[in-house]
């Protein structure tokens, strides 16, 4: 099932969820106008103001997503390692705030993004990491601009810039930020962004706070982006008609609501042909694509060079915090002084460059083992087994071969609670996502592959996935 295949909702699926959610409207406003009645000020608003928060969410928050809160945000108190321990809670009521049990319950994680099971204790990596932290302390203080620079920074941009080929490379200290702060400095009025329509919504903050136009095309659809940039091209800019500044395509290379990838080759051939630039997010495929775990360029046989801006975070495959940009020189030295995530916020704590910098020396060999490409490799063939598992149970799972990521639709509101309490129920910790995170149709499971799971595990998680998507009626491919 391709990720345009999600839009195949089925018909009882979809008139269902339009009535659970007319009816948890109406009844919501019911409820509300009853609370008005007894009370001078609407939800604890002070009489004569405005409400602080959106009319819209404070009442979706209240009404919808409280009946199903014990889904999200559950915490944990271990490391993200293949089985975590999540803290138990209760609450007396929807209305009521969670406390804390005091309790906790083994579960196989199928939740973090830990792809290459570095988010553990490792046997190379953490003892270099404590070292640092004894060494260096816990942070900088201060950005990079004044006095954030660190060794292990430098080593690690350095680092990040030889395994991906490019000249030369700048680490951010959040991996969200490295795209809402880094796209506003690259284009800006006169330029025009060609966005892909599931593109993430960092993507998508940065590139509305940088002034540029932007047009959105059908997702991996080419002749959609092809009509796009030759349109644009044609008329030039609004108004005037003056040709743009330039023109930047922004992909990702694993969308992680579809666990799909790009058209990699395609797109490099439409920017040649239109002389645009090419901006790549590779959060979800650096360390988990490729022979080498160096992304999507190695993964579709492009050169490194046809990319101009690759993005990454370190939050994914390495276990750590923040996201990078490598590109050329002269790209780099201008974002360390155009960029407000770079010049402005606090540098990455030496102890989690130093997690970034071991995890990458393992996974390039230079830990002098193999350890490396057994976790890629693993990886990938934990991924595609789980994924044949779902498939041949009927479930309509979504995303690429070798893709980490697995989402398995779940289409009906109710269902979202019931699949997910039920895989708890037997100690399996899975995300789930509804709306407004999806169109209202669209909710589905999102399934995180790592290499620490053994295939023991990935067979246990199986049983639970397809007894609970039995009871709650979501083959629905059988």
């Amino acid at each position: 099932m391709g990720a345009s295949e999600a839009d195949h909702v089925p018909l009882f699926a979809a008139l269902t969820t339009y009535f659970s959610y007319t009816l948890l409207i109406v009844v919501g406003h019911i409820r509300d106008w009853v609370l008005r009645q007894n009370s001078k000020a609407k939800d604890g608003q002070e009489k004569g103001k405005a409400p602080l928060v959106k009319d819209w969410e404070n009442f979706y928050a209240r009404n919808l997503y409280r009946r199903i809160e014990d889904c999200f945000c559950r915490p944990i108190s271990s490391a993200p390692g293949a089985w975590i321990d999540v803290c138990e809670r209760k609450r007396d009521n929807i209305h009521a705030d969670f406390r804390l049990t005091g309790e906790s319950r083994r579960c196989l994680n199928l939740g973090s993004y830990n792809y290459l099971g570095f988010a553990a204790e490792d046997e190379y990596c953490t003892p270099r990491v404590i070292s640092t932290m004894h060494e260096t302390g816990w942070t900088t203080c201060s950005s990079r601009l004044d006095g954030g620079t660190t060794e292990v920074h430098e080593d690690l941009e350095q680092m990040v810039a030889k395994f991906l080929r490019k000249p030369a490379a700048l680490s951010w200290g959040m991996g969200f930020a490295t795209n809402t702060t880094v796209l506003p400095s690259l284009v800006n009025k006169g330029c025009l962004v060609v966005s892909d329509q599931l593109n993430h919504k960092s993507i998508v903050d940065g590139v509305k706070l940088s002034g540029a136009k932007v047009k959105v095309f059908v997702h991996n659809d080419m002749k959609s982006l092809e009509k796009i940039l030759r349109t644009s091209i044609v008329q030039g800019q609004p108004r005037t008609g003056r040709p743009w500044k330039k023109i930047l395509i922004v992909i990702e290379g694993i969308y992680s609501m579809e666990g799909d990838m790009p058209l990699l080759k395609e797109i490099v051939a439409l920017k040649k042909k239109y002389n645009c630039y090419l901006y790549l997010d590779e959060a979800h495929s650096i360390g988990a694509l490729g022979q080498s775990g160096r992304g999507l360029c190695e993964h579709t046989g492009v050169s490194f060079d046809d990319v101009d801006v690759l993005m990454g975070t370190f939050t994914k495959s390495f276990g750590s915090c923040g996201g990078y940009i490598a590109s050329t020189k002269d790209v780099i030295e201008y974002l360390r002084n155009s960029s407000p995530g770079f010049t402005y916020a606090t540098s990455i704590s030496m102890p989690a460059a130093q997690q970034i910098l071991s995890s990458l020396e393992v996974v390039a060999g230079k830990d002098g083992t193999t350890r490396g490409q057994e976790k890629i490799q693993k990886l990938k063939d934990n991924a595609n087994f789980l994924r044949k598992k779902l498939k041949a149970a009927g479930c309509a799972v979504l995303g690429s071969e070798d893709s980490p990521v697995i989402p398995m639709m779940i289409f009906h509101p109710a269902k979202i609670s019931a699949l997910t309490r039920e895989c708890y129920k037997y100690g399996l910790a899975i995300v789930v996502v509804g709306f407004p995170a999806t169109p209202l149709l669209l909710a589905r499971a999102r399934l995180c592959i790592s290499a620490a799971h053994s295939r023991e595990d990935l067979e246990y998680a199986c049983d639970i996935l397809i007894d609970a998507t039995m009871k709650c009626s979501m083959a629905y491919n059988l």
